[in-house]
């Protein structure tokens, strides 16, 4: 038998653990044998359905995957793509698998920006010329026939029923429906979200049926996606509408295997994403700029805990600029950059009692980098700090940005997936007749240097378009052990933020000895070096707090909340515990 566990709202209830956050605090949801968190309850019952049938944590996390695409279709789908770090339980060996979207071959540098060199307003996030080549198929595919057990049909089953009988649309499906204007505006799109005009409303039904008979093909052939009647439809699509996306590109798509980046801090062994995912460098770096400094003796509100923490951010996201990219492309100095030693370096940089001035934060120089293993000569110069300050889309409490979702079974083998169309509805492009909502990726390189995407991340030639480049990502599915037992499977969505939110969860779990749901439910701060701003949920910090952290020079932008996190915690006496966001609608199934 399932149980199923949904995640409530965020409201004014202190922790139990006296922090000065104020969210929902419950009890865990345990189990023994296997466990799923995803953003929807019937994605997770989706999943947990295939453990149930004799399935293991990889079929779990394809079903869960494929009915995220039908239930939540302004996050993430079959017309995107992710990245997935799976444990695999027989050896205990970490595996990345790249089924992130590329470039079109036509693609090119300046694709978005005018005669006189400016970038075109909302080229790169609406409408067709936005689309990157989708991996999400090809990627689910890849990894099932691999390591799964059960029959490629019977993950995709979940899904096609789903999308046949339909879903109740919930408060987040119709807000993120009613912000993406595109979707009124293309009859393919209108039709499936907006039917007589008007976009679908809390408790309508949402049927796909153009997208069930998709899956239905799908199930029988993955391949169709790429080379069949699916593939055929996308690019005549694109051809229309002046896309770039052919079939070539689409035959020539392949999901890459690549090394995780893993590091140590204190007993845990911590495993993400590489590039071209800048997640899992970063949240290393991160790591290592705090070091061994005792967290936790401080307290989880000390201001000078909030300094490390937030300096470490800032000068991360100050690298991320420079150096990360498709390392198919470009040479990216992950061993420098994740080098312990290296961080440490750079927290030397840091001020006791006051924040950097922006203007002192600066991306390593390839000097610095060379003393721990850069590939870089030492003559190589950086791009100099930024002037103008950006400013990205505001965040909002749906986190309609990407989805994520984690798994377990009963023999050790884990999956932290996290899967994308980019903004909420992508492109705000459906292929007529197959309910495919495309992605638009193509806004996460950077199409000029140092002028922000929608989520204010800059970017400069490691990053620029390229044809058949991978646009380097925030994504940052992160699986932790301990011991070479499994400890924690954890990720999150939201653009910019997912990298500070899986950061505070793993601190949250490891250092200051929470219980997952405390851990997933207490207050996030972020800060991206671009804009020179602190993010703090609007309960996050006292007023006391607040002021010090102004004083000493951090500019704090309060309200929003983000991240929709979760994660699976395996306890000390074997037990699995999981949490779904109160930000969210998710939910954790367990059997």
């Amino acid at each position: 038998m399932s149980h199923l566990s949904r995640a409530g709202a965020v409201c004014g209830v202190l922790l139990a653990v006296g922090l000065s956050a104020q969210v929902v605090s419950s009890t865990p949801v345990r189990g023994q044998r296997g466990m799923v968190t995803s953003a929807h309850p019937l994605a997770s019952e989706a999943g947990v359905q295939m453990l149930q049938q004799g399935g293991n944590a990889v079929d779990a996390a394809v079903a869960t995957t494929l009915a995220i695409s039908v239930v939540e279709p302004f996050s993430a789908g079959i017309g995107g793509g992710g990245f997935l770090l799976m444990r695999w339980g027989q050896t205990g060996e970490i595996k990345a698998l790249d089924f992130r979207e590329r470039a079109p071959l036509a693609a090119s540098r300046t694709m978005f920006l005018d005669a006189a060199g400016q970038v075109r307003p909302r080229a790169s996030t609406d409408g067709y010329l936005a689309v990157a080549t989708p991996g999400t198929v090809a990627g689910l595919f890849e990894v099932q026939r691999r390591y799964g057990q059960l029959p490629w049909a019977t993950v995709v089953a979940p899904a096609v029923r789903l999308a046949q009988t339909g879903i109740p649309v919930t408060p987040h499906l119709a807000a993120a429906i009613a912000r993406q204007p595109t979707l009124q505006q293309q009859p393919a799109a209108r039709a499936i979200f907006a039917p007589q005009g008007q976009p679908l409303q809390v408790g309508d039904r949402l049927v796909q049926r153009d997208l069930a008979q998709t899956l239905q093909v799908i199930a029988q052939n993955p391949q169709a996606f790429y080379t069949g009647t699916i593939a055929q439809a996308i690019a005549q699509d694109m051809a229309v509408h002046r896309g770039l996306v052919t079939l070539a590109d689409l035959q020539h798509y392949r999901p890459l295997w690549r090394q995780p980046v893993c590091g140590d801090f204190r007993r845990m062994r911590i495993c993400s994403m590489p590039p071209p995912s800048s997640g899992g460098v970063h949240l290393l770096q991160i790591l290592n700029i705090i070091g061994d400094t005792d967290l936790k003796a401080m307290g989880w509100h000390d201001p000078q805990a909030l300094q490390l923490i937030i300096e470490a951010m800032r000068i991360a996201y100050a690298d991320r600029a420079e150096y990360l990219g498709d390392p198919d492309f470009v040479t990216v100095p992950v061993a420098a950059l994740i080098n312990p030693g290296y961080g440490q370096l750079r927290r030397r940089e840091i001020l006791p009692d006051a924040a950097l001035p922006f203007p002192s934060i600066r991306p390593a120089s390839a000097a610095m980098l060379q003393r721990f293993g850069s590939p870089f000569p030492r003559s190589r110069k950086s791009s100099s700090t930024p002037r103008a300050i950006a400013v990205g889309h505001p965040l909002t409490p749906e986190s309609t940005e990407t989805s994520h979702l984690n798994t377990v079974d009963s023999a050790g083998n884990a999956v932290s997936l996290t899967f994308t169309i980019n903004l909420g509805f992508g492109s705000g492009v459906v292929v007529p007749g197959t309910g495919i909502v495309l992605n638009n990726e193509m806004d996460d390189f950077a199409i000029a240097p140092d002028v922000p995407n929608a989520f204010g991340l800059v970017g400069r030639d490691a990053n620029a378009i390229a044809p058949g480049k991978t646009p380097l990502s925030s994504m940052t599915p992160t699986i932790v052990t301990e011991n070479n037992q499994l400890r924690l499977v954890v990720g999150a969505p939201g653009g910019s933020t997912i990298i500070t939110t899986v950061l505070q969860v793993l601190l949250n779990v490891l250092v200051y000895d929470m219980d997952v749901t405390t851990a997933i439910a207490a207050r996030r701060l972020h800060h991206q070096w671009l804009p020179d701003q602190l993010r703090v949920e609007p309960w996050g910090l006292d007023s006391l707090t607040l002021g010090e952290l102004r004083r000493r020079g951090y500019q704090i932008r309060t309200g929003g909340t983000w991240g929709n996190a979760s994660a699976i915690v395996r306890t000390a006496n074997g037990t699995l515990a999981g949490a779904a966001d109160p930000r969210g609608e998710g939910a954790v199934a367990n059997y």
